[in-house]
């Protein structure tokens, strides 16, 4: 079960809130000016931040007032929700990446070993890289 803490109600169930897309993005100042190109890119992209991301947010089932959170997009953690109006806080600091996800590649050599019968790796310096497995090939 995920909390998310309202800024009106406190902490909550996950289940009473919607998602409402990425927060702070500004609406065009005279949107019949724009082409049919930059009215798309207002409506559908977006920044698809890998970590932490200021998002909108309803409390649906509680109080019904939209609010804004800095949510790792990573970890799904919610670092910060603040009341709509009021300015982005600063973004935490960022743990730092445990060893497999700062190498997917390494993280993905050793992990693609299904269908193996014989009971090794093709290539056991990747497996034996990553932190816990030193002991299994000694």
């Amino acid at each position: 079960m995920l909390l998310i803490d309202c800024p009106h109600c406190g902490p909550r169930n996950e289940v009473e809130f919607h998602y409402g897309g990425e927060a702070h993005v500004p609406y065009p100042e005279d949107p019949a000016s724009l082409s049919d190109r930059e009215w798309a890119h207002y409506l559908f992209y977006r920044a698809n931040t890998k970590g932490v991301l200021a998002e909108r947010w309803q409390h649906a089932a509680g109080c019904r007032k939209w609010f804004n959170a800095l949510r790792d997009t990573r970890t799904y953690r919610f670092e910060r929700t603040y009341p709509m109006g009021a300015p982005r806080p600063a973004p935490p600091e960022e743990p730092p990446l445990p060893a497999d996800a700062a190498d997917p590649d390494l993280f993905a050599a050793a992990a693609t070993t299904e269908g193996r019968t014989d009971g090794s790796l093709a290539d056991d310096s990747a497996a034996d890289a990553l932190p816990g497995n030193e002991d299994h090939h000694a």
